[in-house]
């Protein structure tokens, strides 16, 4: 296998067999998302460093980078040192790595905009997104008004409602005569 880049900030390139996964990390990793991983890495080159702790000598994030680096046969990769303080401090980078971008939520509409604009790319591989073949074909499609969705009328009568009392009526709103339209103000200074 040809070399693979490296196009992010790191401390030193490691032997991969110098790297010690940290053994109570809960993160596990299945194949589907090595593999994709795998091909991100080897099409892409590598744009983050596995994270190892200067205290323990451990990977606190990048288990993940790891197993996609072994997978492709890769003999390093890049690393970044960092100083922890406690094990404590440690552990909760270890868990929050993963954890926080657990928490994100899709757009979907910038996420079916983004879709869109990629399939204009002649010959992009799709699963470079982290998308599978299937999840990338299942993403919803534009969204389009039927044919006989009627076009918007400012005149069509409206039910009204006041939360307060009760009253209840129908129909637009009387404009505000120009007598009592709110007029510009000025703010002066002292």
């Amino acid at each position: 296998m040809k070399p693979v880049a490296i196009r992010c900030a790191h401390d030193k390139v490691v032997p991969l067999g110098d790297l010690r996964p940290n053994p109570r990390n809960p993160n596990t990793h299945p194949p589907d998302q090595i593999e994709l991983l795998a091909k991100v890495i080897k099409v892409q080159g590598w744009r983050n460093p596995i994270v190892v702790s200067r205290r323990s000598g451990f990977v606190v994030s990048g288990h993940g980078r790891l197993e996609a680096a072994q997978r492709l046969g890769l003999q390093s990769a890049p690393v970044d040192f960092q100083d922890f303080k406690t094990e404590a401090d440690e552990l909760a980078h270890l868990l929050a790595d993963n954890r926080i971008a657990e928490l994100a939520e899709l757009d979907q509409g910038l996420l079916k905009d983004l879709a869109e604009h990629l399939q204009g790319f002649e010959g992009f591989d799709t699963e470079l997104t982290g998308f599978s073949s299937d999840e990338w074909a299942s993403l919803p499609a534009g969204v389009q008004a039927p044919e006989d969705f009627a076009p918007l009328d400012e005149n069509l009568p409206t039910d009204f409602h006041c939360p307060k009392c009760g009253y209840r009526w129908s129909g637009r709103p009387d404009p505000v005569p120009d007598d009592h339209a709110p007029q510009d103000q000025e703010v002066r200074g002292a």
